[in-house]
């Protein structure tokens, strides 16, 4: 049964959230997150699928394009949240792409228009990109989630699992050479770790034996604390500089 006073918390938490990325910087050392951090076993299982990620949905690994995919996903009930009425958010972008790009889960402009980023965080991707000579049809853009959860919460240890295979399918497809995580919410699922965004950052990590991943933090953070803009600059020139490197197109 679910805890009366908890719940009225994270409604809480979940406004403040929405308006700070509406008004400004909100203080959030008072809120609730214990609901949204993976535990222990929990990262374990994303080990676990990650070894295996068709062991869930054996029907995947004989979907060959991102169009049947995407197709495919949209009849799944398992990747919705508890918001109903949601559309399927896929991903965007250049299906040969040499860097992706992985978010957190679609906001309320992106159920609305189905495509990735395209709100106030959509728009200063945008700009991070330009800063770094890429255009937004250079890379492929993607969430761990591929729809909206209520009050724009971040998204449950669940439902990640829930929708981790569906991602790695979705990587594979796209075979990128680079993946740039975006906030805590992806760099926790995909590098299995509960270490923070300091202790991780401005260091090329490894998923699945093959992809090499950089994190940065997530736009709408930066829109609630300007002052990391600079490590953001600082990242996302190292990953320029790895594309140029390994010769990555366009």
């Amino acid at each position: 049964m679910n805890n009366p006073v908890e719940d009225l918390e994270n409604r809480i938490y979940a406004y403040l959230r929405q308006q700070s990325e509406l008004y400004g910087a909100v203080n959030f050392d008072m809120a609730p997150k214990s609901d949204e951090r993976m535990n222990k076993a929990e990262l374990t299982d994303i080990s676990r699928i990650i070894q295996q990620p068709y062991q869930a949905d054996p029907r995947l690994g004989s979907i060959n394009t991102l169009d049947d995919l995407e197709v495919y996903c949209n009849t799944l009930d398992l990747l919705k949240t508890d918001l109903p009425n949601t559309r399927l958010v896929f991903g965007k972008g250049n299906p040969d792409a040499d860097l992706m790009i992985i978010g957190e889960a679609p906001g309320a402009d992106e159920d609305r228009l189905g495509e990735p980023f395209v709100g106030r965080s959509g728009q200063l991707l945008t700009k991070i990109l330009e800063a770094i000579q890429f255009n937004r049809q250079d890379v492929y853009i993607a969430n761990i989630l591929k729809h909206r959860p209520p009050d724009n919460r971040n998204p449950l240890p669940e439902e990640r699992l829930r929708s981790l295979p569906y991602l790695i399918r979705q990587i594979e497809l796209v075979q990128p050479k680079l993946i740039l995580c975006l906030g805590k919410v992806p760099t926790e699922t995909l590098l299995q770790t509960k270490a923070s965004l300091k202790e991780l950052r401005g260091k090329f990590h490894t998923f699945m034996g093959r992809y090499q991943v950089l994190l940065t933090y997530h736009p709408a953070y930066l829109l609630r604390d300007p002052h990391k803009k600079r490590d953001t600059w600082h990242d996302v020139q190292l990953l320029r500089s790895r594309y140029d490197e390994l010769g990555c197109k366009p």
